[in-house]
């Protein structure tokens, strides 16, 4: 997670390509559900977005804690596509 904060990266991974952006939370104070645990992401609380790195993917934007986000390939058959 060496991007500066606000910044996109592109990130490969098994299930495609993603862009990521990570965000300190002080510029929202809106919650989000994170789709890895299904856990509100209080606002104010730093976290990631990611979306598919293709035309339109950003439609398809998502609120992670950073730990979900590296560990939602684990979860095995029947895991979320995000």
């Amino acid at each position: 997670m060496g991007s500066p904060r606000g910044v996109d990266r592109v990130e490969e991974w098994p299930d495609g390509e993603w862009k990521v952006r990570m965000l300190t939370g002080g510029s929202s104070a809106k919650s989000y559900r994170c789709p890895g645990c299904d856990q509100e992401i209080h606002g104010g609380r730093p976290h990631l977005v990611s979306w598919p790195n293709w035309p339109g993917g950003d439609e398809e934007r998502r609120h992670w804690h950073p730990a979900c986000w590296r560990k939602r390939l684990d979860r095995g058959p029947g895991r979320s596509r995000y």
